[in-house]
């Protein structure tokens, strides 16, 4: 069974625990990982973008010029896809990108990416995270003393808004919870920063 070290906010040791193996210390699947980034991203896109086809551009109706005998091509409308001002086609139009995936590959794609940065040793516990006011220096402080990489994902056992509010201004810094962690953020992290208490409540809700 894995085992990781805990530190306080000074950055001090203060012990052991053991990781549960079954999601800290399993062979990552690296195909379902890849599928989670690809869901999570296509999620963030919107699909707003729209055009104008030829039956939606304002005029055009009537008939530029005769059939025949102008010596010109035969042209039916103004607004045709070949004429300025004209419609696009095959433009784009509001379309949803996101795809839904399947529960048990994104359980194993979040067991393997929490094992990923376990046994990389980009896992960093701390034994609680207490601030008594909104104080970005005391965040930055504390990233300082574990020694984090430049992305830092802090993940809570639950809603905290001094954390996350003090956090939310550090470049390269995101604090989570356990509830909304997803596979693309611990990726795309250098340090995982979990509280004690955190990794409790991940054993319980992914075991």
């Amino acid at each position: 069974m894995p085992s990781v070290s805990v530190f306080d906010m000074n950055g001090k040791k203060i012990s052991d625990i053991e990781l549960a193996e079954g999601i800290f210390d399993i062979k990552p699947n690296v195909s379902a990982m890849h599928l989670c980034v690809l869901s999570y991203l296509a999620n963030q896109r919107q699909g707003t973008q729209s055009t104008l086809t030829r039956a939606e551009v304002r005029g055009g109706g009537r008939k530029p010029w005769k059939q025949k005998g102008s010596g010109r091509a035969r042209q039916g409308s103004t607004r045709s896809p070949q004429w300025t001002h004209g419609g696009i086609a095959h433009g784009p139009k509001p379309r949803e990108y996101g795809f839904d995936i399947n529960k048990k590959v994104r359980r194993l794609a979040m067991k393997s990416a929490l094992s990923a940065k376990a046994q990389a040793d980009e896992l960093v516990v701390i034994d609680n995270l207490v601030m008594d006011e909104i104080k970005t220096k005391e965040i930055v402080k504390v990233l300082a003393a574990l020694q984090t990489g430049k992305k830092t994902l802090i993940v809570l056992p639950e809603k905290n808004d001094t954390i996350y509010r003090s956090a939310r201004n550090i470049p390269g810094v995101k604090a989570t919870l356990v509830t909304t962690l997803n596979v693309y953020d611990i990726l795309n992290c250098d340090t995982l920063l979990v509280l004690q208490d955190a990794v409790t409540k991940i054993e319980e809700v992914y075991a």
